[in-house]
């Protein structure tokens, strides 16, 4: 969904560029190989993650759901989503956009290894997608993708949820 008329930017309208906390999501859509998919930012063209915010009555899965059809056509059932970390670090999470705007941002991390759908870019928010190794992703990656890339590798090796 474009920012315009998002349940952000009508928040916006009322507190202006005051810090908001925000809920998203974020999704790794892993192949069988292990290759993860990534995507090109078109607003600033580094790599990151399919991911966004939530909007009114969604949830954390209605999120990763929207957010991976919106940006890379993908179809993934809520059923088939693992969820294997969350992102919510301060330090970390919190941006400030060109106009001043200030978003602290917590997302919960969802893996899918099942979907339908050849991914590709929308055109609007993603500009390019590529599957790649996660110990080896494009560059530059946004430092929270970078983040909940290496949250990914330690679900990876120990199997647990990871709050880091």
């Amino acid at each position: 969904m474009p920012f315009e008329g998002s349940y952000l930017w009508r928040l916006r309208q009322k507190v202006g560029s005051d810090l908001v906390l925000f809920p998203g999501a974020m999704v790794f859509l892993v192949r069988a190989d292990g290759a993860v998919l990534f995507t090109r930012r078109a607003d600033n063209g580094m790599w990151c993650l399919p991911a966004g915010g939530a909007e009114e009555g969604g949830s954390f899965g209605a999120t990763a759901v929207t957010e991976l059809r919106e940006e890379t056509g993908v179809v993934v059932d809520p059923a088939d989503l693992v969820g294997f970390a969350c992102l919510s670090d301060a330090d970390l999470h919190t941006i400030t956009y060109p106009g001043g705007d200030v978003t602290h941002c917590f997302a919960l991390l969802f893996l899918a290894r099942r979907w339908s759908g050849d991914p590709r870019p929308d055109g609007e928010e993603t500009t390019e997608v590529r599957w790649a190794d996660p110990a080896a992703p494009p560059s530059p990656l946004e430092p929270p993708a970078a983040h909940a890339v290496d949250l990914y590798r330690a679900y990876l090796r120990d199997g647990t949820f990871q709050v880091r």
